[in-house]
């Protein structure tokens, strides 16, 4: 497993235990989030996105992940307590070994119908 891999493990790893503080070690401050819920830019941003979308994850479930010299590409199923499990992609960017970019592609439409559902119920 190259360091990359390993950095991206360690990643999935400190967010499916809530450990922010091992995020933002790995995550340059100036990372660029773009994502079917979301964009951020800079680590503040980015992190209450990712904290958000943590109070209702349940489990990551890692089915590959590619790498090369700046680049991670990880295939998993975002499992949570408001939708199905969803098949994500991420692709992860690299820098001076912090993570500068990130973009998230899943189909959104269930987590959009929970949070619709919870507005309608507050």
């Amino acid at each position: 497993m190259s360091n990359l891999e390993q950095i991206d493990q360690a990643y999935f790893t400190a967010w499916e235990n809530g450990d922010y503080d091992t995020i933002r070690s790995l995550v340059s401050d100036d990372v660029d989030f773009i994502g079917p819920l979301a964009q951020t830019q800079g680590i503040e941003e980015f992190l209450a996105g990712l904290q958000g979308l943590g109070r209702v994850l349940t489990h990551i479930e890692v089915k590959a992940r590619f790498a090369n010299d700046t680049d991670v590409l990880t295939w998993f199923d975002l499992h949570s307590t408001i939708a199905s499990p969803a098949p994500t992609a991420k692709w992860t960017h690299f820098e001076n070994g912090k993570i500068t970019r990130i973009r998230v592609a899943f189909d959104p439409r269930e987590v959009i119908a929970a949070q619709q559902r919870n507005a309608t119920a507050s």
